[in-house]
């Protein structure tokens, strides 16, 4: 059996149309047409029924797909083991979001520097849609994202960064005790959203209120917001990342909102299957650590 027909026959119902697929596999939609076609022959049975340029898998086709994405799967390890053997490159090309450079490439550089000092790294940054095309172009060998799935990318979570609410030194929240909503809402906001559904919820929180949050300032840029509310503009929500240094310095304060806790922004870490194993799993051991510090922050 060919895995390079198994791979079409899971692109096409991950990218939903052999177009999709073609495109994500750089392929012609012919060529994904017969690789499928093929595939069926190999089973005796039909995988999906066309009806015009809409596709829809068949009962054998949901009943192989589980076998399908297995071998897939047993294939990407095998390349995992011989990639393991390969020498560690001179450099690294590595993708994140502009968050992601600004709170967490800086210490992760230094903890990678510690354990491959002769590597060199190469950073760009962009969205997640456009690191995710990055690496699966080979244009960088790992990003950082939005939790994301693709098949020909390995995807794990690296970090969860809680979204709390944070005030200005001197502020009367520091003081008071039993602290509602609708006391919250009645604050100046300065509203720091980066369009996650994770933002959503936190707009839920408000929506049982009679009247909607004091929303004065809304912004798609956390460093923008935390100034604002550094410089008493109001308070606001924010990932607890970028309020690192701040807490240090007693410039910001969180404070605790039983309805926001559980509200995080995830991190994950992508890269082709088989590829950069020693650099994907050193990463997700830093990213423990990171988190573990910042759980101590959080806890002083």
């Amino acid at each position: 059996m060919n895995i390079e027909n198994i791979e079409a026959f899971v692109y096409v119902i991950h990218c939903g149309s052999f177009n999709k697929a073609a495109d994500a596999l750089y392929l012609s939609q012919p060529s994904v047409t017969a690789r499928i076609k093929s595939l069926e022959h190999e089973l005796d049975c039909k995988l999906f029924d066309r009806q015009g340029k809409q596709i829809q898998i068949t009962d054998d086709g949901k009943r192989f797909l589980p076998y399908a994405q297995q071998l897939l799967l047993i294939y990407q390890k095998g390349k995992q083991h011989i990639n393991q053997k390969k020498s560690l490159p001179n450099e690294y090309r590595i993708g994140c979001t502009v968050s992601v450079s600004n709170y967490i490439i800086p210490d992760l550089l230094l903890r990678l520097k510690d354990k491959f000092p002769n590597t060199h790294y190469k950073l760009v940054t962009g969205t997640t849609d456009e690191i995710m095309n990055k690496v699966l172009n080979k244009e960088v060998d790992i990003g950082f994202v939005r939790n994301v799935n693709h098949p020909s990318l390995q995807s794990n979570k690296f970090y969860e960064d809680p979204i709390r609410l944070y005030v200005y030194e001197g502020h009367p929240f520091l003081t008071t005790e039993n602290l509602t909503i609708g006391a919250i809402a009645e604050q100046p906001l300065v509203f720091f959203e980066c369009g996650s559904l994770d933002w959503l919820r936190v707009h839920r929180i408000f929506e049982q209120l009679d009247l909607p949050p004091n929303i004065q300032i809304q912004t798609d840029n956390s460093e923008m917001a935390k100034k604002l509310v550094i410089q008493k503009a109001g308070i606001g929500f924010l990932p607890n990342l970028c309020a690192k240094q701040e807490i240090l310095e007693g410039k910001l304060h969180p404070i605790r909102v039983p309805e926001t806790e559980g509200i995080s922004l995830q991190t994950n870490l992508i890269s082709y299957h088989g590829e950069h194993l020693l650099l994907h799993e050193a990463i997700t051991e830093i990213g423990k650590q990171l988190a573990a510090a910042a759980i101590s922050l959080s806890a002083n």
